[in-house]
């Protein structure tokens, strides 16, 4: 973590004032002064300011189940931000773990730990995430059984040269199929369907590794101390 933002997790300092802090000579680590607010620090360092030892405020970790017409940023842009749904202090501290389109619902993962979302993000560790995806076409019984070949092979996305990593399709009905990935290129669940001749028409996240959606659309909570573990766990 940056030696600014540790002061800002462990204070009630802006960044600003954190980074004014840093620049005095007001910050130590491990008894030596630290003027780099890019400074990397880890919570076994012993970090002071003004000779007061810090502790960083505990992570937070949340689920939230979003609604279409959100934009999975910090900010409000073109759509409203989805962070406009959380009634919490220090909101701009928080991240989100693998964002959705706007017109995309369903599980979202929120945090402000840093090395717990990249865990989760890395490629190498193949975090499942499970989707229910309405298709414009219908499939007829003969392309079922192609298209469960073509995605656990890997399908070629336009302008990709390396398939996409093993994909498990689970068909529902004609219109209606559950996807289960391990990877999170721009727009991949659309992309591959449209690779194969169809449209997405509407796109749902239903799980992330062993994290179902259990809230209303909308809604939020706090992820349960083994929710979070099971991802730190996973390989």
């Amino acid at each position: 973590m940056r030696l600014d933002k540790y002061i800002c997790k462990s204070t009630q300092l802006s960044k600003a004032e954190a980074v004014c802090s840093i620049q005095a000579g007001r910050v130590s680590v491990n008894a030596t002064v630290a003027i780099d607010a890019a400074l990397q620090v880890h919570e076994n360092n012993t970090i002071e300011l003004d000779g007061v030892q810090l502790k960083p405020r505990a992570f937070r970790y949340l689920l939230m189940h979003k609604p279409a017409g959100l934009v999975c940023s910090n900010v409000d842009e073109a759509y409203p931000s989805l962070f406009n749904l959380l009634d919490i202090d220090r909101v701009s501290e928080l991240h989100i773990v693998g964002r959705l389109d706007v017109d995309t619902t369903g599980l979202v993962l929120i945090t402000d730990d840093g090395r717990w979302s990249f865990h989760i993000t890395q490629p190498a560790n193949a975090c499942p995430k499970v989707y229910r995806v309405g298709l414009a076409r219908a499939l007829s019984a003969r392309d079922i059984d192609e298209l469960v070949a073509q995605f656990k092979q890997g399908i070629r996305l336009q302008g990709e040269q390396r398939l996409t990593l093993p994909a498990t399709l689970e068909v529902i009905s004609s219109k209606d199929v559950r996807l289960t990935i391990t990877e999170g290129r721009f727009h991949q669940v659309k992309r591959m369907f449209a690779a194969v001749g169809n449209r997405v028409a509407s796109l749902h996240r239903e799980q992330i590794g062993d994290v179902l959606v259990d809230v209303d659309e909308g809604q939020w909570r706090y992820l349960h101390d083994t929710e979070v573990q099971s991802f730190s766990l996973a390989q």
